[in-house]
């Protein structure tokens, strides 16, 4: 082949020209052929290997006859060996490799070996085979020679992959590549034979495809990329089985980006319809695109945190995110959203704390294209590096290299196209910090070079230091200030790297700091996979003279076809060096002899960072190691700077499993990144009628998808298993403060529970205790337990609770501990383990102390979980009761349904919600059927036993705030309650501690006396302002209020309501006597009703009780119109002053309202006093006198009036001028006491009023008070919007007071 000569390179594909040279018979079809150096090596069907000059000529040579080459086991055993006994063996596939001088062969019967000359000259008498016993079924061959590894396809489906062992010389089983039942359960009768395997250009890959069609991908030491014969290949989105694709023939790309493959189907196709079969048979041709790890050929790269993937225009980064370096954690996902204008991204400090969440907040990546002028005439990109911040990227392609800022989102590329062109990048680059740092070789003056450029100045040769080297570079890498070099006379040299600022220009200059030759261990410099300096070695500082030492204690690693190989300083000379006055000498120390680490290594990352609190892992070093997991070389130290024990071992390797295959670690967090490959379906419309169509939908759409995995786990279980309790320890302490340390501790105890409670043979020796002791050592070792247990099966609990402890006491401990939630988590696994008793007696411990504490979710929970068990429903933990009618519930669960739907406003709820007057209504008729159809069932009297005590508590201890938060949260029915406990429970004993306890509960201000106001009670001052019609309301305002809020029966009182005003203001009405349980209310924020409520808000129009009420509207209508003098101004802001928050008032009001139809009077009086409204007390009065009011209630009331008086007038003289309103009622009362008349017991459910006498009164009244001061014309205005906003405030409250903050705002 010739390419003619002048051709442009970078503007067209060269033309070839082919010419046949001679004709060579063998007498005998040819079986494989390959090219060896100078020569061509054929095999043939008649077992002749034929070695042919590339000239054409035999040379002479006799063609080799293979049953004259002796094969043994190893090469120690007799020299003779077995010859190949059968008549016409020949060889069926075989590939030379260069690393171990020799052929893997594959013969016709399956055999299969590995034949190398004995010396240099190539005849049947210098050959000699070795092959392993137990294979018959070989049926092809391909040979990794970076690795040194023969892959051997067999008939049975898997690839068996062998080594040659180094001393022996015998074939040693590395590994095998199988699919296993796990992940495809019917795989043998799939796949069939293998049928091609081939490695990629670059080493790192081999792909296999077998006999019946399928492909699949596999990392050098067999972890599993990508397989065809999943689900997702398999069928097609509407479920129809597809036919895998078959491949007959297939080749790699350059650099590994491309896979061509000529695909060819048999005659049988049951996918497709019979018109098409003989187009499809035709064989087309596909190509497959890849990407790849920046790794596989810039292994320099791992002691990065960032993924990086290259493809042949492209690459791909996982950063933009946390780069986690010392500085800033930068982001350049977000330089995308952000106008450009701004401050860039990466200047931005707010972004330190992004972390994690950023690092694997979502599946994307960053894309960046590579620049198009570049790839013109340097495709394909060969190499790629990013800098520890993530912020710039450099490549190299066929010549020269460009860099791209992900700030400013530009590339930077020679200036001059000839130095571009004169320079081979060889060993790969390196980023260090502004600076990047590449060996290269220089075309025109015929020399390798160590190049450093400066990432901010121009790119030219000009601006760069130049470093002249011996022999070309193959590895190149960086860590802290110093450049390893490997080179291609197996010597490692060591650089030291500096900045230097001579004048304008800023350069980095390079010295040689040592030389190591490695010739005696390194067969071939093409074996060396990659080369890394660390500050790992195996003594962890404590027993160094010099702590400093370990720092700087720099290794080298060496990974040489697979074996990890670490060079230590030696440090057994004297140390004195170290104190000299020329710094460099330290670096100069010797390296010890290799030690091999691991074997079967494909990646290793370490840090050069430290971290006091995590040294365990940033001193670590990872391994990836394909097939067999992740490798962890980890230090122990020893505790509280004890002096270690010589019998202990300073590191130790442990190996665990992950499922993702890893591409970088993040140390400090624990973390695995990785890239997962992904498939979407998709269905060509056109699919059944195009032939061309058909290939395609053959392959779904893959797309690669960034991934991540906690590895944590992996290791605690393995310090445990080996006794190392203390390190696993120390370890987990060091990152309890990750954020997904409490599901570490849970997957660890679930993954031993599942292998040990399942397993079939007995444990001699479980780990299940030890993990369960480990855990107790966190405080979330109840927790853990608890969620471990809730996502195992039952059948595992009881092997779990014996390693745990018993549920019960585990139970306790988070009452204890005050952890409800938790401890109702225990509670389900209780009524699964115990008998029905002892998940009540529990659940009622928890019921109990949940409504101690205000937990209300938690308290509904209870009470459905209670009443499950009592209804025997215990085998399954209580589901949350679906949304039934509200007409036919009663008022717990209206609550639940209620409570449910959040979301929506008010004014979307259907009007039948409102309907419910059951709520406030007497426990007569149907409001006794609250909890179940069976009204008498005994589990609903437990929980209202329960519910009552909690109640008569909450009185006792003068908590109205808790007691209208708990009646409103569990649709507690209060009013039926007080009117019970009237002469018990609900009496007020002490009327002053009573108001003092309210002031402090309510954040309500005791009153103080303003100047003024001494000569001009305010109330009148009001009245006056106001106008007149406020007198009429005030006489009529009692009357009505006693008809309505003393409990006309709710067929009277809503037929009252409808028959005045209509459906509009009966949903009003219901809608605020049901206030507490309105949660719906809770998106309307008081600010947004504008000016039409600035002052209506401040009222509640849930009370027709109070005159107040109607007072503030009415001011609210004609404010406008009032013209107020500057001394009742002051009045009102004194007035206003003395008030609590708006959303106490609403409450205190609603529980006046729920007092008052209870006939609590008492109650009335002390929150009478605290709003300081005499119309409250004049109506209280007014009911003593018209109906028949227990006397002993009576006493109690004058008694506690005087005593407040006797307060105020000691403690609170603020409170003087409002008793002194409202002393001729008292004395009223005091009179009505002293007549001693013994009246009936109160029934609020007869008033003696007939409902047509109601209807009517309450109509009169309508227009001056009635339930809101109003005209008729303007309920749907604005009482409306007030009345809402109640209901907001009540919710609110609800909402405040469960969260725990103390917003003043109950129900």
């Amino acid at each position: 082949m010739k390419g003619t000569p002048h051709f442009k390179e970078e503007h067209c594909a060269p033309a070839l020209n082919l010419e046949m040279r001679k004709i060579l018979d063998l007498q005998a079809p040819i079986m494989s052929l390959q090219s060896v150096l100078e020569d061509l090596l054929v095999a043939t069907s008649d077992g002749l290997l034929h070695l042919i000059h590339w000239e054409g000529m035999t040379n002479g040579r006799k063609a080799i006859n293979l049953c004259t080459v002796p094969f043994s086991v190893d090469l120690q055993s007799s020299r003779a060996g077995s010859f190949l006994g059968f008549a016409d063996v020949h060889i069926r596939d075989m590939e030379y490799c260069a690393t171990l001088d020799g052929f893997a062969v594959v013969f016709n019967d399956g055999k299969i070996g590995f034949i190398t000359p004995v010396s240099s000259r190539f005849t049947a008498e210098q050959l000699h085979g070795v092959w392993p016993q137990d294979v018959v079924d070989g049926t092809c061959v391909a040979v990794n020679n970076k690795y040194r590894l023969m892959a051997f396809g067999c008939a049975s489906g898997t690839v068996q992959v062998y080594t040659i062992d180094n001393t022996t010389g015998a074939m040693l089983l590395s590994h095998k590549l199988e699919l296993t039942a796990k992940q495809y359960p019917d795989i043998w009768n799939k796949t069939g034979a293998v049928k091609l395997v081939k490695w990629s250009p670059d080493n790192s890959v081999v792909i296999v495809t077998w006999e019946n069609g399928g492909l699949s991908l596999w990392s050098v030491f067999g972890a599993q990329l990508i397989c065809t014969l999943g689900g997702d290949f398999a069928y097609r989105s509407d479920g129809t089985k597809k036919d895998p694709l078959k491949i007959n023939s297939m080749s790699w790309g350059a650099e590994g980006y491309h896979l061509w493959v000529v695909s060819g189907f048999g005659a049988h196709n049951s996918g497709i319809e019979s018109d098409f079969k003989n187009v499809v048979k035709q064989p087309g041709i596909l190509l497959f695109q890849f990407i790849k790890s920046v790794l596989t050929v810039n292994p320099c790269m791992s002691n990065q945190e960032q993924v990086l993937l290259q493809g042949e225009d492209r690459l791909y980064l996982n950063c933009g995110e946390a780069s986690q370096t010392q500085s800033a954690r930068s982001s350049s996902a977000h330089s995308e959203h952000k106008a450009g204008g701004g401050k860039s991204p990466f200047a931005d400090s707010g972004l330190e704390s992004q972390g994690l969440s950023t690092l694997l907040g979502h599946r994307h990546w960053h894309v960046v294209q590579i620049s198009n002028t570049y790839l013109e005439s340097n495709w394909p990109i060969r190499f790629s590096a990013i800098d520890k911040l993530g912020q710039n990227i450099a490549v190299v392609g066929k010549f020269g290299f460009a860099h791209y800022s992900l700030l400013t989102k530009k590339w930077k590329l020679f200036g001059n196209i000839t130095q571009e062109q004169n320079m081979i990048v060889t060993g790969g680059l390196a980023w260090w910090d502004d600076f990047i740092v590449l060996a290269c070789y220089n075309i025109s003056d015929r020399q390798e070079e160590l190049r450093v450029y400066l990432r901010t100045s121009n790119l030219d040769n000009a601006f760069a230091h130049i470093t002249k080297a011996q022999a070309e570079t193959l590895l190149l890498s960086v860590f802290r200030d110093m450049v390893i070099v490997f080179r291609a006379d197996c010597s490692i040299c060591l650089y030291s790297i500096e900045r230097k600022s001579d004048g304008p220009n800023t350069t980095a200059g390079i010295q040689v700091l040592q030389e190591v030759s490695m010739s005696r261990y390194i067969p071939h410099p093409f074996l060396v996979v990659s080369v890394t300096l660390t500050s790992v070695s195996t003594e962890n500082g404590i027993t160094l003279k010099m702590p400093q030492q370990a720092r700087d204690a720099e290794s080298i690693m060496l990974n040489l076809a697979g074996q990890l190989i670490m060079m230590q300083r030696d440090r057994s000379g004297p140390q004195i060096r170290e104190k000299d006055s020329n710094p460099n000498q330290r670096k100069l120390l010797p390296f010890c002899p290799p030690v091999v680490l691991a074997q079967s290594v494909e990646n290793v990352w370490t840090t050069c960072r430290a971290n006091k609190q995590k040294r365990h892992l940033l001193e670590a070093l990872w391994l990836s190691c394909g097939g067999a997991g992740m490798k962890v070389w980890l230090p122990l130290f020893p505790r509280d700077h004890r002096k270690p024990h010589s019998f202990l071992s300073q590191r130790i390797m442990l190996p665990f499993h992950i499922n993702i295959y890893p591409l970088a670690v993040l140390f400090e967090d624990a973390l695995v990144l990785g890239a997962v490959n992904d498939t979407l379906l998709y269905d060509s419309l056109y699919a059944r009628n195009s032939a061309r169509e058909q290939l395609e939908v053959l392959f779904p759409y893959c797309v690669v998808e960034r991934t991540s995995q906690i590895y944590l786990h992996h290791i605690l279980r393995q310090l445990l298993v080996r006794n190392l309790g203390e390190q696993a320890l120390l370890l987990a302490q060091s990152c309890a403060t990750l954020p997904y340390f409490p599901h570490v501790l849970e997957l660890m105890l679930h993954e031993v529970l599942e292998e040990e409670a399942t397993s079939r043979e007995p444990i001699p020796d479980p780990l299940l205790p030890t993990v369960a002791k480990f855990i107790t050592e966190f405080p979330l070792f109840l927790q853990t337990v608890v969620h471990c247990a809730r996502k195992t099966e039952y059948a595992l609990w009881n092997y779990l609770f014996a390693a745990v402890g018993n549920p019960k006491d585990l139970f306790e401990e988070c009452l204890m501990a005050q952890d409800l939630d938790t401890a109702a988590s225990y509670l389900i696994i209780l009524q699964n383990m115990e008998v029905p008793a002892v998940s009540r007696q529990h659940a009622t411990l928890l019921f109990n102390t949940a409504l101690e504490q205000g937990k209300w979710d938690l308290c509904r929970h209870m009470i459905r979980f209670l009443k499950a068990i009592g209804s025997g429903e215990s085998e399954t933990p209580p589901s949350t009761p679906t949304a039934q009618e509200p007409s036919s519930s009663g008022g717990f669960e209206f609550f639940r349904n209620r409570s449910i739907s959040l979301s929506q406003s008010a004014e979307n709820v259907p009007a039948s919600k409102f309907s419910l007057q059951k709520t406030l209504s007497m426990p007569s008729g149907p409001s006794g059927k609250r909890w179940s159809k069976d009204s008498d069932c005994a589990e609903n009297m437990y929980i209202d036993m329960m519910l009552w005590r909690h109640a008569r508590r909450l009185l006792e201890e003068v908590r109205l705030k808790d007691l209208g938060c708990f009646a409103a949260q569990l649709g507690f029915e209060l009013i039926s309650w007080l009117c019970k406990e009237r002469t018990r429970a609900a009496r007020v004993d002490n009327f002053v501690l009573a108001l003092k306890r309210l002031h402090k509960d309510f954040l309500w201000p005791l009153p103080i006396i303003p100047a003024s106001s001494l000569s001009s009670p305010f109330k009148n001052g009001r009245y006056r302002t106001v106008g007149e019609q406020l007198l009429k309301s005030q006489s009529a305002d009692p009357f009505l209020s006693l008809e309505i809020d003393t409990g006309v029966s709710n067929v009277q009182r809503s037929q009252s309501w409808l028959g005045n005003i209509g459906p509009t203001h009966h949903e009003i009405d219901t809608a605020s006597s049901h206030g507490p349980q309105m949660q719906d209310a809770f998106l309307s924020p008081l600010s947004n009703k504008g000016d039409e409520c600035s002052i209506g808000s401040a009222t509640d129009l849930t009370e027709s009780s109070s005159v107040v009420d109607g007072d503030w509207t009415m001011v609210d209508e004609n404010f406008s119109t009032l013209s107020l003098t500057p001394s009742e101004l002051e009045h009102i802001s004194m007035e206003l002053a003395s008030k609590g928050p708006h959303k106490s008032q609403v409450q205190l009001r609603y529980l006046l309202h729920i007092f008052m139809e209870a006939g609590c009077l008492d109650w009335c009086i002390v929150i009478g006093l605290i709003l300081r409204e005499s119309s409250i007390i004049n109506q209280i009065l007014v009911i003593t006198q018209s109906s028949e009011v227990d006397g002993e209630m009576l006493r109690n009331i004058r008694t506690g009036l005087h005593a407040v008086d006797r307060w105020a007038s000691t403690d609170c003289p603020g409170y003087k001028p409002f008793l002194n309103i409202i002393k001729p009622q008292v004395q009223k009362l005091s009179d009505l006491t002293e007549e001693q008349v013994q009246p009936e017991a109160f029934q609020p459910i007869t008033v003696g009023k007939t409902p047509e006498h109601t209807s009517a009164r309450a109509e009169e009244s309508r227009g001056s008070s009635g339930h809101g001061s109003i005209p008729q014309g303007e309920v749907g205005g604005s009482s409306l919007v007030s009345r809402k906003e109640d209901d907001t405030a009540l919710a609110e409250e609800e909402e405040s007071f469960q969260d725990g903050t103390y917003d003043c705002s109950v129900s």
